[in-house]
């Protein structure tokens, strides 16, 4: 179709025509940023943590005062919560991802060097893997032999024992391809507090930091360390999903029976645990969608009254047009190829001004650099609801008979 007399029409309304490439310029700008902060908000909610997520309960208590029976007390606790029906796997640790407790160290691969290589997660507990549910990938899991009561470390950094840590530890995938690239890291030291070494003798497919969510999450590694309910106490335990409910009931009411004189701060399951966790990102992703279809929506409503008023003003010229031969389907390619003129023009001002945009978060909140592929994805999107949006005026432009037309002089 020549587009000449459709940039000479444009031209002779040339304020209505600016303020709807100006609209879908603006829509296109902020629909592609928020659809890239969408994607950015559902990726941190579906991160991996490794772990059986489905399988797992957590009870976090805070004791009264100081116990020196403490590790006897949680030993006989975790026992007794083996013993629930139901129960696959129960622990005592010191962090889990998502919750509010967070215990990191700072990682050397050898004793001279003058900075951390990276900050990791360190889990301490008896039974980690096979209470989580991480999959270990290389090597070993710990001995019994191995474990270690914490107070008894405690004490012996205290004397300045370098050996007050157990020798061996476990580490992610994630931790040893960044610690050693392309190398077996079993057997390899690691060098924590004080330059204290251990040694790797597992691998864990994944298992992301405790705590918040954080850089370097997957980077945890895990030390056979057992923890008492000195100051309080985080158990995790494992049963199958559909005995979740019932287990916890039970586990709670174990627990208040083995002492009373403990306060429950936070239960539930890890699913509940996590579902809190990211409420925050879900309503920000629920309103940045909100945002984006009104903004559509408004955008499409601009599009089929200012298509609307010009199909109203030109019933004479169209009429004029079906007199001298011009068939339905050529008056309607002529207001969709009008349209699409319009949006594309839209779209190029709208990319532009997105990169802009993204530029602004970037430099004030930290944000990363939009990806290439969303401005495809939103110019696809404003070229489809503008088509569709102008396809009603257009077919009403298309049915107006010849004579009615040119009576309307």
């Amino acid at each position: 179709m020549d587009i000449k007399p459709i940039l000479s029409t444009l031209r002779r309304h040339k304020f209505t025509a600016c303020l709807l490439i100006a609209q879908i310029a603006l829509t296109c700008a902020i629909v592609c940023n928020a659809i890239f902060l969408i994607g950015q908000r559902l990726e941190r909610m579906n991160v991996s943590t490794g772990m059986a997520e489905h399988e797992l309960l957590y009870i976090q208590l805070a004791n009264i005062g100081n116990r020196p029976d403490a590790m006897a007390r949680t030993a006989a606790d975790i026992e007794a919560l083996k013993e629930i029906p139901g129960v696959t796997s129960a622990m005592s640790t010191n962090q889990i991802p998502f919750s509010d407790s967070s215990s990191n160290t700072g990682i050397k691969t050898d004793p001279t060097q003058q900075n951390n290589v990276i900050n990791a997660g360190e889990y301490l507990g008896e039974g980690v893997v096979r209470t989580l549910g991480v999959q270990l990938i290389a090597g070993r899991d710990f001995r019994p032999d191995e474990y270690r009561d914490l107070d008894d470390v405690y004490a012996m950094l205290r004397r300045g024992d370098n050996h007050a840590l157990p020798g061996s530890t476990l580490v992610t995938q994630a931790m040893a391809e960044r610690l050693w690239p392309g190398q077996n890291p079993l057997g390899k030291q690691v060098y924590v507090a004080q330059n204290i070494s251990e040694t790797v003798v597992g691998v864990v497919k994944e298992l992301a930091r405790g705590g918040n969510f954080t850089e370097g999450m997957p980077y945890s590694m895990i030390d056979p360390i057992r923890i008492g309910m000195s100051s309080g106490s985080l158990y995790v335990i494992r049963c199958a999903p559909q005995d979740r409910e019932q287990v916890l009931k039970s586990a709670l009411a174990k627990l208040k029976s083995l002492n009373p004189n403990r306060i429950v701060l936070n239960k539930g399951t890890y699913d509940e645990l996590r579902y809190r966790y990211f409420r925050n990102d879900r309503s920000m992703a629920g309103i940045l969608l909100g945002v984006s279809l009104g903004l559509l929506i408004i955008t499409a409503l601009g599009i089929v009254g200012l298509a609307s008023f010009w199909v109203a003003q030109r019933n004479r010229s169209i009429g004029v047009r079906r007199a001298l031969g011009a068939t339905r389907g050529n008056i309607l390619n002529y207001f969709q190829t009008e349209n699409f003129l319009l949006t594309t023009i839209g779209i190029v001002l709208g990319m532009v001004l997105a990169y802009g945009i993204n530029l602004f978060l970037i430099v004030h909140y930290e944000l990363p650099r939009l990806p290439g592929m969303y401005l495809p994805v939103g110019a696809i999107l404003l070229w489809g609801i503008g088509q569709a949006a102008v396809l009603g005026p257009a077919l009403r432009a298309a049915a107006v008979p010849p004579v009615v037309a040119t009576r309307s002089v």
